[in-house]
């Protein structure tokens, strides 16, 4: 039996015994990982050069956007690094990094979500207080609540998990997940963590529940809508978030308080896949494929190109510099 103090790496769950296997699922997972990065850039650099889209929707968009560049790369490297090296193991400190730092953009995420939920009830059914509602500071104070959020319940999280005595080093998923780690611990100290994820169902699902309501006056109003192409905009841009909310709150609830099996199964990587991997790859194509000003916005770029992509290195770090800080500056003009 060992304890926490003599752990000083675990050991994943391994996609394949093979390593031809082992190699596909390198390749696959990389192209995942790169389509979420070039998806999510390319909206980030879309509403950065269009000023037309310097607005309170997609100044939250373009946090969310941070949030899945993130959030796939908490989990995503790492198991393709163990999938091309054929290996299993993760440093006790990477372990604690990929707890806080999973929390983190999950909790942000779903704040965020929260957000774009109550900036589309005050666009549709109170738009001519648009404006004043969904202020500069408002936008602003709403984003920074989000990521001060993810901020303090990862800490939470990761201070009850990693107080807890562990019996294993073994863990049964292929990253280190809050509901695995407490399986393997091997006294009562695992009851604080169960605490704290109880304490959180209190936040999560009256996020939930605001969410829903908000969605439930909207269409409400959409129905109103006399013509059929108010209709079908205003849906165009609901359904995408009210999709990518349900995905993501309820494979993440699934994942969190279904019992435990006793050995991995697939259900419980599959469930994992669910609320980690696929938002993040989904957001960008919902968003793009049903929101006409996104589409018309990267077809302009494309079109006219990007000088600062052909200006070396020095250039790439102020494009960087400025997609960080135009998610502050989104909001200075409201449409």
């Amino acid at each position: 039996m060992r304890n926490a103090t003599s752990i000083t790496s675990f050991l994943l769950l391994g996609f394949s015994d093979t390593q031809e296997q082992n190699i596909m699922y390198f390749t696959l997972l990389l192209v995942i990982y790169l389509a979420v990065l070039m998806a999510n850039f390319l909206i980030i650099s879309a509403v950065f050069l269009d000023h037309r889209l310097h607005t309170p929707m997609y100044f939250f968009l373009v946090n969310l956007s941070i949030v899945d560049l993130g959030s796939i790369s908490v989990t995503i490297p790492k198991a393709m690094i163990n999938s091309l090296w054929n290996t299993r193991d993760i440093s006790y400190s990477g372990c604690v990094a990929q707890v806080f730092s999973c929390f983190f953009f999950l909790i942000s995420d779903l704040f965020l979500l929260t957000s774009m939920a109550y900036d589309r009830y005050v666009a549709i059914c109170d738009p001519l207080h648009y404006e004043t509602v969904m202020s500069r500071k408002v936008c602003i104070q709403l984003a920074t609540s989000a990521w001060l959020a993810g901020l303090v319940y990862s800490a939470l999280h990761t201070g009850s998990t990693f107080a807890i005595t562990f019996c294993s080093n073994i863990i049964g998923q292929f990253f280190c997940e809050i509901p695995q780690l407490l399986k393997i611990s091997c006294d009562d100290m695992y009851l604080v963590e169960v605490g704290v994820i109880v304490f959180s169902i209190f936040i999560v699902f009256p996020c939930f529940g605001f969410i829903v309501a908000s969605y439930v006056q909207i269409f409400k109003s959409v129905l109103r809508i006399p013509t059929t192409q108010g209709r079908s905009k205003a849906f165009s841009t609901c359904l995408p978030h009210l999709i990518v909310v349900s995905l993501f709150i309820s494979t993440g609830s699934i994942a969190y308080l279904k019992p435990i099996s006793g050995s991995p199964s697939e259900l419980d990587v599959v469930v994992t896949v669910l609320y980690s991997v696929v938002p993040p790859l989904m957001n960008p194509i919902i968003y793009t494929m049903r929101n006409q000003d996104i589409k018309v916005a990267l077809w302009k770029m494309f079109q006219c190109g990007t000088p600062f992509w052909h200006q070396g290195s020095s250039s790439i770090v102020n494009l960087i510099y400025s997609l960080v800080r135009s998610s502050f500056k989104t909001c200075s003009s409201l449409s």
